[in-house]
């Protein structure tokens, strides 16, 4: 364990936030990292822990802080070297797995933030000092432009950040795992060597520590060197840049090369004109070598683009601990402090002085704690702020909300910078006001999901085959049959012919009396054809069309002619169709919302005879659904499969 201390705690007593000091993590794979944060700017205490000699993270948590003199911590945030999604964390490169909520109960905590460590990494880019960056070859900054950042360690980070109204943005990227591109024969033939093994070749393959053992072998393959000693990257390193090794020296030149073709697609591919930053641990450790390295020529050869990218400068990273600034910035901005103004913080700051003064306990209690409040079921906000129910009501009423709940979903907006849309596990434990909210935010996560998915073309098709129809039947079993009906009865209200059946039986009959040019929405959470598939090859036999909404790989999927993809996946021991069923319901009203709009738009003559009759206006309500397009004509697949 080694420890790093600018000053201690009772030091900066007129500095010190006014809830006392907070914790800052950053945890990799073999080691975490924790520091005290007493003021903005003011981080101390760092201490550096083996993950090994913890079973738990929360364990290395409490480890450090009885080191520290067990301070009172109310807020917390930790980066941590693994996607982060929902509350359930599940380390790749280390065995803890935890709960974010438990483990913010267990260290009793008002605040407990975990996020990616290059989204940390990120957010410190633009806060880096001169003496904490090495600049390699040439360029200028421009400032408030896109910044990229890339990592090469035991995998290959991608990041960045983006100026927005004063503050700064971090992407969250998986650029690493892009296909590695060769800029010369050397090159392709070390892909060569790799294809030998890998299927497909991502350019953290190569462009990391691991992967400098790979360019290793693959160059002693080339050159028939079976005997050449097994090394990992480290011996490798130390021996190129001690130059005794002619391999390893070749091994080092061909991965700064590599680096520098990476670099130079993120800078063209986000424009980063803000430069480009390197970290990770080898590069920082390579000294005066990589600015000899290919690694800026590398960069610059870009082609008709060289003026473009030689423009943009590369930065390595060499301060000790980036990512608590990173990560310090992030928590201030959960917590409204930031420095960027909160839209609805701000009103309640304006607004505090007009309220009552019960109303005002509510308002000091939101402004000193939002993160906290965002979690809180309201009898806990009333208790805290020492006032009744109907108060923190009344509250959030005068804010312009219609409740609590619409109040934190603004208040979790301004604060995280997005809606907190994250699936959450929901345990046995849980309260019955946690399982709401889980539930809840379950929903909206898979709304954003299959939102961010749209498939325009698709859905474009879709509303034209529905527009054109001159009858329109809609087919489904258990709660998909409750779709169908939803569905009729709005396509009714625009005056089309349009009629629902759960019944396999009568939907058989009636597909077999369809025509070409009528339309059949089949709708199926699981997509199975095991009750579907004589209606739907009896329609398909008449002529008619068949749009599934459905699972995008089911085998309903592949025999439609057109599919609208719904994913969610709602496995376990009792299985209830919730959010699948709300996602194939936003389906429908898109559909519908769609089909309105394009009857609008087309003359009353453009329209067939059977479809002429009053058309109802309806608004776009900014819902969103999955839209995927299917090859259901071609498909091969057998009815019963």
């Amino acid at each position: 364990m080694s420890s790093t201390t600018m000053m201690p705690p009772q030091d900066a007593q007129l500095a010190s936030f006014l809830d006392g000091p907070r914790l800052l993590g950053d945890v990799g794979g073999t080691n975490a990292r924790f520091a005290l944060q007493l003021a903005p700017g003011t981080i101390d205490m760092i201490r550096v822990y083996r993950c090994a000699d913890f079973p738990e993270f929360a364990d290395a948590v409490e480890a450090y802080l009885a080191e520290c003199g067990r301070p009172a911590i109310r807020h917390a945030a930790i980066d941590i070297a693994n996607p982060v999604q929902g509350d359930e964390v599940k380390m790749t490169n280390h065995s803890w797995s935890f709960s974010i909520e438990a483990t913010r109960r267990r260290l009793k905590l008002d605040t407990l933030l975990i996020v990616n460590d290059f989204t940390a990494l990120a957010m410190a880019l633009p806060r880096l000092g001169p003496s904490q960056i090495r600049q390699v070859g040439g360029g200028k900054a421009r400032p408030a432009s896109v910044i990229g950042l890339v990592g090469a360690g035991t995998g290959l980070g991608v990041g960045g950040v983006i100026a927005s109204d004063g503050r700064w943005i971090a992407l969250n990227s998986e650029g690493g795992h892009v296909s590695f591109a060769p800029a010369d024969e050397r090159e392709a033939a070390i892909l060569q060597y790799c294809w030998k093994t890998y299927a497909h070749v991502s350019a953290e393959r190569l462009v990391s520590g691991p992967g400098i053992e790979l360019i290793y072998q693959a160059l002693a393959d080339r050159d028939g060197r079976h005997d050449a000693e097994p090394l990992v990257a480290p011996e490798i390193v130390t021996r190129a840049l001690a130059g005794t090794d002619a391999l390893c020296m070749e091994a080092l030149e061909c991965f700064c090369a590599m680096l520098g073709t990476v670099a130079a697609n993120i800078a063209v591919t986000l424009g980063t004109l803000g430069g480009i930053y390197i970290g990770g641990g080898i590069v920082p450790r390579l000294g005066d070598y990589f600015a000899r390295s290919p690694f800026r020529a590398r960069f610059e050869s870009k082609g008709r683009f060289t003026g473009y990218v030689s423009q943009i400068p590369t930065f390595v990273i060499t301060a000790p601990y980036p990512a608590f600034t990173g990560v310090s910035v992030l928590l201030a901005e959960h917590l409204g402090d930031g420095g960027n103004a909160v839209p609805i913080l701000e009103r309640i700051r304006k607004l505090k002085p007009q309220l009552s003064p019960a109303e005002q306990k509510v308002a000091g209690l939101i402004l000193s704690h939002p993160r906290s409040v965002m979690n809180d079921p309201i009898a806990d906000i009333a208790r805290k702020a020492d006032v009744s129910q109907p108060t923190v009501i009344r509250f959030c009423r005068t804010l312009g909300c219609q409740g609590l709940a619409d109040f934190k979903l603004k208040l979790a907006s301004g604060v995280s910078g997005n809606v907190p849309v994250t699936h959450s596990q929901v345990h046995a434990v849980d309260s019955p006001v946690e399982v709401g909210v889980k539930v809840a935010d379950n929903t909206i996560s898979a709304l954003v999901e299959v939102r961010d998915t749209l498939n325009a073309e698709a859905l474009s098709r879709a509303i034209d085959m529905l527009a054109q129809a001159p009858r329109i039947e809609f087919y489904g079993f258990g709660s998909c049959g409750l779709v169908a009906a939803d569905a009729q009865q709005k396509f009714a209200r625009l005056g089309m012919t349009a009629s629902a059946c759960s019944d396999p039986q009568l939907q058989e009959v009636s597909a077999s009396m369809l025509r070409s040019g009528d339309v059949v929405v089949v709708i199926s959470n699981s997509g199975s054809l095991q009750h579907l598939a004589p209606a739907v090859e009896a329609a398909i036999g008449a002529g008619a069309r068949v749009i599934a909404l459905a699972p995008g790989n089911s085998q309903l999927a592949k025999r439609a002619h057109l599919i609208l993809a719904a994913e969610h996946d709602e496995s376990g021991s009792n299985h209830i169709p919730m959010v699948s069923r709300i996602l194939l319901l936003l389906l429908v009203d898109m559909l519908v919302v769609g089909v309105s709009l394009k009857r609008s738009s087309l003359s009353y003559t453009d329209l067939p005879r059977q479809a002429r009759p009053g058309i109802l206006a309806h608004t776009l309500d900014n819902k969103g659904a999955a839209i995927r397009g299917g090859e259901g004509e071609n498909a091969a697949e057998p009815a019963d499969a």
